[in-house]
């Protein structure tokens, strides 16, 4: 773990039930919140992005972010699994960022961990830890896209989910917004993915009458981590020639959803 700030693990709700009974409720839900997901993923087919670029089949995507990107890749490793692609999730507690605290220590590792992944595809979701001037992310973002071509494949930046700031993110709630305007610039040359979509504009904590995002205003409850992935995979599809995402019946109630890392839901 980089950091020790409470944010890096999701906060369980006073009250909500642990163990078989509690990884149960969240397959119910889950279960019931599949017509969302077939929604959402044919809107997405509906609404081409016109930020998308012609990548090759992916062979394997790697997935790289903080805490909240470790979450939605259980369901995104179920789905890539499904749809005959393999898999490696490089996120992190309490760190995953390029730039930013601690960054410094994450580079030592990352190209070696990218290079030997083989990937076809890298997807950086922009970190609640990306903070610093627009010269120091363009920077670490440039080095990210250096690296992944380096190695032959594609990169991709995802937009984060909006946050709940307490006292700890509230001071960089400046840095954050920019980050997205700095991945912007990277069009052309990488492949930015605007996850509004997903999220909306402001932390909402519960869609359709189900819990969406952690109570502790920063991570995924499974369903929006569900949500995410069938847009996500939507997105790839229309960007990668030859990739067919699996249908969501196929991955949406595979056990990912009773993981402990789900809390707050």
């Amino acid at each position: 773990m980089i950091l020790g700030h409470n944010r890096d693990t999701a906060a369980k709700a006073a009250g909500r039930a642990g163990g078989t009974v509690g990884a149960m409720t969240r397959t119910r839900l889950l279960a019931l919140g599949l017509t969302g997901l077939l929604l959402l993923t044919s809107a997405c087919a509906r609404n081409p992005d016109a930020t998308t670029a012609s990548m090759p089949k992916p062979s394997t995507v790697v997935f790289l972010g903080d805490s909240v990107a470790e979450g939605e890749s259980l369901p995104l490793a179920a789905a890539l699994k499904a749809s005959g692609t393999g898999f490696v999730s490089l996120a992190a507690d309490g760190g995953g960022n390029v730039v930013g605290p601690f960054a410094d220590e994450n580079w030592k590792k990352l190209p070696g961990e990218i290079a030997s992944a083989r990937p076809t595809v890298v997807v950086y979701q922009l970190t609640t830890y990306d903070w610093g001037s627009e010269a120091e992310q363009q920077a670490a973002y440039d080095r990210l896209l250096g690296t992944v071509t380096g190695t032959g494949a594609e990169l991709v930046f995802v937009t984060s989910p909006p946050i709940r700031p307490d006292d700890f993110y509230r001071p960089h709630l400046a840095e954050l917004a920019h980050a997205r305007a700095v991945a912007d610039t990277s069009q052309g040359r990488a492949v930015v993915f605007d996850a509004g979509a997903v999220w909306g504009g402001e932390y909402q904590q519960v869609r359709d009458g189900r819990p969406d995002r952690s109570a502790d205003g920063i991570h995924t409850c499974p369903q929006g981590a569900a949500r995410f992935t069938a847009w996500l995979l939507a997105q790839l599809a229309k960007a990668l020639p030859g990739f067919t995402p699996a249908p969501a019946p196929e991955w949406a109630n595979t056990g990912w959803s009773a993981d402990q890392h789900f809390q707050g839901c």
